[in-house]
């Protein structure tokens, strides 16, 4: 992209009001804010669209330690985790989020530096990334963790993190989540769990064969996980900060419904 703009201005103008202004020390003192935020914003997102190293940011965008501090502060203000759950409310508002038939799933993250919510496992060190897709593959939630734990024990926390007010009707995963008690914790908030069950399952079947046809159409969560894929910082976690790499999945779910918002 030539420009190095990625955001047209209809995009802009929905994103710049969900983004406050930099707090100013009382006493007048303190660094002026030398670019505006939809330059930064730029350039935070040619990093997220790359996978790039900060330092290789062009020259067209601010310098990459000016982009670094406003993602930094972005991140641990909940800038960026506000502008999805915005954005995802507003979309739940005018109908085009459908809470009826959701999906879950888990995607292994390698990671390249220390830090915590990492895990060892077969594949390596890394972090586990969960999500929630809606009816149409929307994001509803976004979870990070270590790699080690079953992803059984992270749904739900995943599901603490759905940024719509409503919470899913019905929750599909695979045979991962075939858990009884899991399925007495999920109705306890309303949500109905379906997932095949495993084939060493001693204890009676408790899913109808006609409720599991949903999950012929599990392949939304995975084509979720394939747009979340084009934006390359994500497929390598290389940020020692965990919250960095958590604001990084926010900014591209947050893109990603921005499409449909428009």
């Amino acid at each position: 992209m030539a420009s190095g703009k990625f955001l047209t201005d209809e995009q802009w103008a929905v994103l710049s009001p969900l983004i406050p202004p930099p707090a100013r020390r009382a006493d007048g003192r303190g660094r002026p804010v030398e670019h505006d935020d939809r330059a930064v914003m730029d350039g935070i997102l040619w990093v997220l669209r790359t996978g790039a190293p900060w330092a290789d940011l062009p020259d067209r965008y601010p310098s990459y330690a000016t982009c670094f501090r406003r993602f930094s502060r972005w991140v641990k203000e909940g800038t960026l985790e506000r502008l999805l759950t915005a954005l995802a409310r507003d979309l739940e508002l005018r109908g085009d989020i459908d809470l009826s038939e959701c999906f879950i799933d888990g995607t292994f993250i390698v990671a390249k530096k220390g830090g915590k919510k990492l895990g060892k496992t077969k594949r390596g060190k890394g972090t586990k990334l969960m999500a929630i897709a809606d009816a149409a593959g929307l994001p509803l939630a976004v979870y990070t963790d270590a790699a080690s734990p079953h992803e059984v024990t992270l749904v739900e926390a995943t599901v603490d993190e759905t940024v719509t007010v409503g919470l899913p009707e019905r929750l599909i995963g695979d045979r991962a989540y075939d858990s009884d008690s899991l399925d007495a914790k999920l109705a306890a908030d309303g949500i109905e769990l379906i997932a095949p069950h495993r084939r060493n399952r001693i204890k009676p079947a408790t899913q109808d064969g006609r409720k599991l046809r949903r999950y012929q159409r599990r392949w939304k969560i995975e084509r979720l996980f394939a747009w979340l894929n084009k934006f390359r910082r994500i497929l390598t976690r290389w940020e020692y900060d965990h919250r960095r790499f958590t604001g990084f999945v926010h900014l591209a779910c947050s893109m990603i419904l921005l499409r449909r918002y428009l």
